[in-house]
């Protein structure tokens, strides 16, 4: 399996970037990076760390349903060269700096618990405390470092948890001297925070000589928990798109009953014409904490009560206590006793058909009479009612970790989408592996397909998640017009990007209708323009660049 696989290593670039056009715009890049470097530090670096960033191609919001999900790493990265500090004397001390010059140096040094007083724990309130070590990381007011301490953490808590019982500088991490780059938007929902605590992790791995043993899905779970740090609670699929990712693949990945992802070739470097993936961002800012009540929180909660509803509607036993996801419903009205982190005998073929046959009995969950303006929602005292609890038992099991905030529950809305959205990745899935079995050039129908199922999901995305805004459907409605085979959000919604399927040779002719047609683009030129819209091939995952003499 491909999680079970170490980290690369490379000592040529090339290696890092197989596309012999993509290794030669990044050469320049790197050379930069290594030469900045230099000039800070009096020194060359020992090791670059790159993650990249990843672009969701179809599979919204059915994480959390336990559904699979078909990410691709982005060309777009976070690069972090690192070399042992000769200036920083304290054991594991950090000098990091960033090539953003709206990003200023910030050094720091990781203590022992041990050596943390009582005055200083009371003023680092708030912090993050691991057992042994200690770092300040205040998660009401990120910034730029957070994220380099976040990766830090993982790599400390895990190979350096003897140091409290041994002065042996062994048992202690080095001195570390890093300068981090990145062209991975931020805020974009390209996941450029979970590039950057995976591009750390692997820097703080590299530079004390820790990676030896290391295998990429451990790197997925040393990132999902140092991500904690900064507040994100994430289901993996960040993570080990930006690891496991391999060139020309995307990664189906799957949640239950375990962790799991598989490398699926895309067919795009073999059609006629053959195609990239164009990101669009939307320029507006989607952050899940504001609005949270009314948006991502509350189709958390629509999903899991929906479930619990509709697993009594088919007929399905539950306990007072049970709050089953979509996919766990799923399973059992098949027929399958399924358990989170055991084995299944619930395949792809079967969650397939079982896909096909669970949407009509969807219907279980819209209203018998909508009011007289269309409202198919329902209010918290039916909603109640459906989960077969007292109103306190359901307050307890749904909504006390959580606030939100409506009139109306739409939990036949979020039903469809989540089951409709499972059946579109496993047919994506579908064309991607008819097409590997078949020899030669593919004609243009592959790419067709695609698009059409992209289509669909970005309308159901907007009319039955309502995930999307009035600017993300209309830039995915100019993607089409300027010649777009699909076009969807990518990533939470409300904003952030979009991602579109387009022919690799008429590119430049499309970036240039979307920028002529979507306003907020009209007075952008130049490297402004292409921060918010660029074509990308899918990458290969997180390495390490080792230098040598």
């Amino acid at each position: 399996m491909a999680a079970e696989l170490p980290i690369p290593v490379y000592t040529n670039l090339s290696d890092v970037h197989t596309d012999t056009a993509t290794a030669a715009d990044q050469a320049v890049r790197w050379n930069e990076l290594t030469l900045e470097f230099e000039k800070r530090f009096g020194k060359k670096p020992t090791y670059i760390a790159r993650a990249p960033g990843r672009v969701n191609l179809i599979g919204e919001h059915i994480d959390y349903a336990l559904f699979g999900v078909f990410p691709a790493a982005v060309e777009r990265d976070i690069l972090i060269a690192c070399a042992p500090s000769e200036t920083h004397t304290t054991p594991g001390g950090v000098n990091a700096d960033n090539l953003n010059p709206r990003y200023v140096r910030q050094t720091f040094s990781p203590m022992l618990k041990s050596s943390v007083t009582a005055q200083e724990e009371q003023e680092a309130a708030g912090a993050v405390h691991v057992e042994p070590w200690h770092l300040d990381i205040d998660k009401k007011e990120l910034r730029w470092e957070s994220y380099v301490k976040a990766g830090y953490y993982g790599v400390l808590n895990r190979f350096f948890g003897n140091a409290t019982t041994s002065s042996s500088s062994e048992y202690h991490p080095v001195p570390v001297d890093l300068l981090v780059t990145g062209t991975v938007p931020a805020g974009s929902g390209l996941s450029s925070s979970a590039a950057m605590v995976v591009a750390s992790t692997l820097a703080f791995l590299a530079v004390n000589d820790k990676l030896s043993g290391v295998t990429k899905g451990q790197l997925v779970e040393m990132a999902m928990e140092n991500e904690k740090r900064v507040g994100v609670n994430s289901g993996g699929m960040d993570q080990a798109a930006s690891v496991i990712s391999m060139p020309h693949s995307a990664l189906y990945i799957t949640f239950f009953p375990s962790l799991s992802a598989e490398p699926i070739p895309l067919p795009i470097p073999r059609t006629t014409p053959r195609a990239v993936f164009v990101c669009a961002n939307s320029l507006v800012v989607s952050d899940k904490a504001v609005g949270a009540k009314t948006r991502y929180n509350l189709r958390v909660v629509e999903t899991l009560v929906g479930a619990r509803a509709l697993a009594l509607k088919l007929g399905l036993s539950l306990g007072p206590a049970d709050r089953p996801t979509f996919r766990e419903v799923l399973g059992r009205w098949l027929g399958y006793s399924e358990a989170k982190g055991e084995s299944s005998d619930l395949d792809v073929n079967e969650l397939r058909v079982g896909l096909e046959r669970i949407l009509p009995e969807v219907e279980r969950l819209r209203p018998v009479t909508a009011d007289k303006d269309g409202q198919e929602g329902v209010t918290l005292q039916r909603m109640i009612a459906w989960s077969g609890l007292e109103e306190a038992q359901f307050r307890e099991l749904y909504l006390s970790w959580v606030d939100v905030e409506a009139t109306h529950f739409q939990l036949y809305k979020r039903a469809k989408h989540v089951f409709s959205e499972a059946l579109r990745v496993l047919q994506f899935r579908d064309v991607c592996n008819r097409a590997a079995v078949s020899e030669g050039a593919l004609p243009e129908s592959v790419l067709k397909e695609l698009g059409e199922l992209m289509d669909a999901s970005q309308e159901s995305c907007s009319e039955f998640f309502e995930c999307s805004c009035p600017e993300l459907d209309e830039l995915t409605q100019l993607a089409r017009e300027a010649g777009a085979y699909g076009s969807r959000l990518t990533g939470a919604g409300w904003g952030g990007c979009t991602v579109s399927l387009v022919a690799e040779d008429k590119v430049d002719e499309f970036i240039a209708t979307v920028k002529a047609s979507y306003p907020p683009y009209k007075n952008l030129e130049g490297e402004a323009l292409r921060e918010v819209i660029f074509a990308t091939k899918p990458s290969s995952g997180a390495s390490v660049f080792k230098f040598v003499d």
